[in-house]
């Protein structure tokens, strides 16, 4: 029986690239977001993560599904899965990394071989609906 890591992200797209983070101690970037505490939901764990993440709040009214992914996670254990449930928001305030977050960083199509696997299956959906350059 596989190990399922719960996880919910938010995909903020500008002039065809995606914002992505690499948390502190850490050489990968992911798509900003985190996993949920509790018996949090999507959108309660979304809000949540960003805040904490990139200091900016997300407006609930704005959030979108854009799609839930699935894919093994890097490197070991064997048998574990990341599910990542994509949502697009609205925000207010500036994008500033949180002492949690290393580096953002704008991406492109061209640099999904940097991204775990399960956000490259978000890069794959996005770029063949023209979101991604």
């Amino acid at each position: 029986m596989p190990v399922l890591i719960d996880t919910v992200a938010w995909v903020r797209i500008e002039g065809g690239r995606i914002l992505c983070a690499r948390p502190s101690g850490k050489d990968v970037f992911y798509i900003p977001g985190g996993k949920r505490e509790g018996a949090e939901s999507d959108l309660e764990t979304l809000v949540r993560e960003i805040e904490e993440e990139l200091t900016v709040l997300l407006d609930p009214e704005t959030v979108a599904h854009v799609g839930t992914y699935e894919a093994g996670a890097p490197g070991p254990p064997e048998g574990v899965v990341v599910r990542m449930a994509c949502y697009t928001a609205e925000c207010r305030g500036e994008l500033t990394p949180s002492s949690e977050i290393e580096e953002m960083a704008w991406f492109s199509y061209s640099d999904r071989d940097l991204v775990p696997p399960v956000d490259q299956l978000l890069f794959d959906e996005l770029k063949s609906r023209g979101s991604l350059v």
